[in-house]
């Protein structure tokens, strides 16, 4: 956060039209100032007027540290963006205690926030976790954490209270359908960045990359060495239920598969200012590659996707995905507090927008009904990889 701090020195002079003319100048700066924190002035008098009435009529006891919190997070409430938040210094303790990249303790939940329902929605739970082994899916809404009712704008507090001491449980509800659940589930170590891969039939290559945590990058490059030391012909990538991560993890899977300077990635600030990713090595591989997507594909995982279709290096099968493609930066203020602020939008190489947009599959294919919701689908159920197995058998 940056403050502009102005200092004016005046000497004081004899002369008469000297100090009329400073007097002149002074008012203009005044009346400019006056002009570009009108907005800030009608909130500071709306406040106060607000704390005349409770300083004189209000019957119980006054936090004014708890009020000045509450007022700042409201002012940052209002800017209406999902993503956008202000922690108190406790809360920025938590945030970044619960945040270690790779490896938390909690019940290893994917959640973003639903604006149109105001609710929060389970995007995918981890692979091996205890909320995927207690049975919560993705598409599942949750009402309630230890009988405490949560919001879409609670996302982060629902986040904290579903971490804690590992060994100790908590009790989640969340709302399926038309039908309310409620499952017990009890704390763990979560990994949280699984890389998967196998080899299917006529040499095709298979990776699944749950999510882009620290070291992601890495474990991918690792997984391809092996699967082109047993000579795959062919690459299957799935990003299906993959919320995101860290997107420099993301640009370095993409640079495996794309030429030498290739774009990976386009960045735009507010004033419109443009940071490029582009491709540093040569290709580590040259061969056919499909991209599984789905609507709980976002984030890194749309960079990584839009990279790869709009370098005409891969083909993407499914469904369309998530649509979040904004950039936020967490900045700490001098008494310990933080903001998490949207700054930045990320477009594909080929300048298409991602935000509320998603990326559209080359092959649309929908998963059977009753595993739309499911983390883990039979392949003799699971339409979208047999549709990509199909076509890289052509």
């Amino acid at each position: 956060m940056k403050d502009k701090k102005f200092s004016t020195s005046i000497l004081v002079k004899s002369i008469i039209l000297t100090i009329l003319v400073t007097a002149v100048i002074a008012s203009m700066i005044t009346i400019i100032v006056m002009n570009k924190s009108n907005k800030l002035s009608d909130i500071t008098n709306k406040l106060y007027g607000i704390q005349q009435i409770i300083d004189r009529d209000y019957l119980g006891d006054i936090d004014e540290n708890k009020i000045l919190d509450e007022t700042v997070k409201g002012y940052v409430e209002g800017l209406d963006d999902e993503y956008s938040e202000y922690f108190t210094k406790e809360e920025l303790d938590e945030y970044k205690t619960n945040n270690i990249e790779g490896q938390y303790v909690g019940v290893g939940l994917y959640i973003v926030q639903d604006t149109e329902k105001n609710a929060i929605r389970v995007l995918a739970p981890i692979k091996g976790s205890p909320a995927e082994a207690a049975g919560i899916l993705s598409g599942d809404y949750i009402v309630k954490i230890d009988d405490e009712s949560f919001t879409g704008e609670q996302l982060t507090e629902a986040s904290n209270k579903m971490k804690g001491i590992e060994g100790t449980t908590v009790k989640i509800q969340v709302l399926r359908g038309d039908e309310t659940k409620d499952f017990i589930v009890e704390r763990k170590s979560v990994r949280v960045n699984p890389i998967e891969s196998k080899v299917y039939d006529d040499n095709i290559g298979y990776i699944k990359i749950s999510s882009f945590d620290e070291g992601c990058s890495a474990e991918f490059e690792e997984k391809l060495d092996d699967l082109k030391s047993k000579n795959i012909q062919s690459l299957i990538i799935d990003l299906r239920n993959n919320g995101g991560g860290i997107v420099d993890e993301a640009t370095a899977i993409a640079d495996l598969f794309t030429d030498k300077n290739s774009t990976l990635l386009i960045t735009k600030d507010k004033a419109g200012n443009e940071d490029i990713t582009y491709a540093q090595k040569d290709k580590a591989i040259d061969v056919p590659i499909i991209v599984l997507t789905n609507e709980n594909t976002a984030s890194a995982s749309e960079i990584l996707a839009g990279a790869l279709k709009d370098n005409n290096v891969a083909r993407i099968v499914g469904t369309t995905t998530f649509g979040k493609g904004v950039i936020q930066e967490l900045l700490t203020m001098k008494d310990g507090s933080g903001l998490k602020l949207t700054t930045s939008e990320y477009y594909t190489p080929n300048r298409n927008k991602i935000n509320k947009v998603g990326i559209e599959p080359d092959e649309k294919v929908e998963l059977p009904d009753e595993y739309k919701n499911a983390i883990t689908v039979p392949q003799d159920q699971d339409t979208q990889l047999n549709k990509a197995i199909e076509l890289l058998k052509k």
